[in-house]
């Protein structure tokens, strides 16, 4: 397994980074902090399983790292 870099303190984490993305011919893969797909990642937040998101703009959906970071605890406990 390789070593993923530690998340910052505070700070908003969009989709991708949380579930990964795979490379493209563009841009290089982006590791998964979450490893579920897109799909299961919104049909979580949904039900409540996963972190509600906060929009930060029109287009733009994020996530609170304080959030992911206790989401990853109560999974790892």
């Amino acid at each position: 397994m390789q070593a993923r870099s530690p998340l910052p303190e505070t700070g908003y984490l969009r989709l991708p980074q949380i579930v990964g993305k795979p490379a493209t011919d563009t841009a290089p893969a982006i590791p998964a902090i979450f490893p579920v797909c897109r799909s299961t990642w919104w049909a979580g937040v949904k039900a409540g399983r996963y972190p509600q998101p906060v929009k930060l703009g029109e287009r733009i959906t994020a996530w609170r790292v304080e959030d992911i970071r206790a989401l990853i605890e109560q999974v790892s406990a």
